[in-house]
């Protein structure tokens, strides 16, 4: 009778762990550096990707109570989803499987150039001594970053359909960008024109709401981080900042969410997988 009755016992933590696995929700985090937190502590050895064990994709599952495949990758485009960054870092949809439960997806501003974009509208002094970026990028009446983004959201669009195909059953969230700089910007703080400082963050709206439509397009859900950081900026006091200037103080790459930064997306992102449920304790 003991022998029958450890059995059965055993059977029984067998059977309750595997309902506990099939219970755990499969996460996938895709995208960009603004996902995966380059120079936020701690960093993932494999350093090519720059991405922190504190982005906002292990802050979201730690809260969901989930097995997070982590394969955001710092510099990462559309194409890079498919395809080998680098040379070598494998697809990032390579991650995703049939039994994916959710995925989150941040994306956009490699394909246009926004980084860099950046670094071309400081003017270290007041105007008119100095080139606005706004004005180059839009001389001739066209504006060229504009279409750039636009021509891309066709292409975030076949992406999230392949999404659907590999993980058909998968939650997918896709995010947008942040509020980096406020209306007007903050010259001299962050040394970039009050002009330029609104064209910058226009480009960036347009990012987000083009992610924002084609994710309607399809029944994901998109999250809004554009919300989530207004007054957290890049002009805010630095103990405020949710996202670093050109110049960052504390530990994080410029013109990139910090750790603070990360924590507010990735309970951001907990809520929109679950929307009305409290995370996991």
């Amino acid at each position: 009778m003991r022998i029958v009755a450890g059995l059965a016992l055993v059977a029984g933590l067998v059977a309750g762990t595997t309902t506990a696995q099939a219970d755990t929700v499969e996460y996938v985090a895709l995208g960009d550096s603004a996902a995966a937190g380059p120079l936020v502590p701690a960093q993932d050895p494999a350093l090519w990707c720059l991405r922190s064990a504190r982005d906002y994709p292990r802050v979201a599952a730690e809260l969901l109570g989930a097995r997070l495949t982590d394969v955001t990758c710092s510099g990462a485009k559309t194409d890079d989803f498919t395809g080998r960054q680098f040379g070598f870092v494998a697809p990032q949809f390579a991650a995703l499987k049939p039994s994916t439960d959710l995925v989150s997806l941040t994306v956009g501003a490699n394909d246009v150039g926004l980084f860099q974009t950046a670094l071309s509208c400081i003017n270290l002094l007041p105007e008119p001594i100095g080139i606005s970026c706004r004005d180059r990028y839009t001389a001739g009446g066209t504006d060229r970053l504009a279409a750039a983004v636009d021509a891309w959201g066709p292409e975030l669009g076949a992406a999230l359909d392949e999404v659907k195909r590999r993980s058909p059953r998968a939650k997918v969230l896709v995010t947008g960008y942040g509020t980096y700089i406020r209306p007007g910007g903050c010259y001299p703080v962050q040394p970039v024109w009050s002009r330029d400082a609104d064209y910058l963050q226009g480009v960036l709206n347009r990012v987000s709401a083009t992610a924002r439509a084609e994710a309607q397009k399809r029944g994901a859900t998109y999250v809004d981080f554009a919300a989530v950081t207004v007054g957290h900026d890049i002009c805010a006091a630095p103990e405020d900042r949710y996202l670093e200037g050109l110049v960052p103080t504390t530990a994080a790459a410029p013109l990139h969410p910090n750790a603070a930064g990360m924590a507010a997306f990735g309970a951001t992102v907990a809520r929109a997988a679950r929307p009305g449920q409290p995370p996991a304790a």
